[in-house]
């Protein structure tokens, strides 16, 4: 990443980390901003989860691993990254109306992963998000297996879970993604 993109990068970051403070109660900026130094390669991802309408944030620090986790943040599922079948096996499925892509790979290719349901509900307890949107999350591979696919959001001030044929695909649902660094 050029000097030039880093610094604006991490302004953004910086920016939203202060008009956020309850996101992250008691972490501080230095803190988070020596991370990103010492680990530049995970601003690739960040870059991307920004680029995509991910409005990543700094959501909490896992003491065991000393990593703070960033997680989009958008008040709805990032923009660019809706109207995904679930996973690439889905997306193979669709005989026809084939979305451009599948939220698992796209995840990958952003280099973060999806949330699964406990960090959706995680997430959900900072502010609320997908009140117009939903937001596919990683599905049990049982569920999986079987062809489904679980899906999330907001509605009546409650956190609703949902499953899905892993082939659908909704211009209103996306998925968001975190990153530990």
């Amino acid at each position: 990443m050029k000097t030039e993109k880093y610094d604006d990068l991490v302004a953004t970051l910086k920016e939203r980390f202060e008009k956020n403070m309850g996101r992250h109660k008691g972490i501080k900026w230095d803190s988070v901003a020596a991370k990103l130094e010492a680990q530049v390669e995970k601003l690739k991802a960040l870059a991307e989860m920004e680029k995509t309408g991910g409005e990543p944030d700094v959501i909490s620090y896992d003491k065991k691993a000393d990593e703070f986790v960033f997680c989009d943040c958008s008040a709805e599922t990032p923009a660019k990254r809706r109207g995904l079948c679930y996973d690439k096996k889905g997306l193979d499925s669709r005989k026809e109306n084939k979305p451009a892509g599948s939220a698992v790979e796209t995840a990958a290719a952003l280099g973060a992963e999806m949330l699964d349901e406990e960090q959706y509900r995680a997430l959900q307890e900072l502010g609320e998000f997908d009140l117009k949107t939903s937001s596919w999350i990683r599905t049990p591979d049982a569920i999986r297996a079987l062809g489904g696919a679980v899906f999330c959001d907001r509605r009546y001030n409650h956190v609703f879970t949902y499953h899905n044929g892993a082939d659908s695909y909704y211009s209103a649902r996306g998925f968001r993604t975190r990153i530990n660094v």
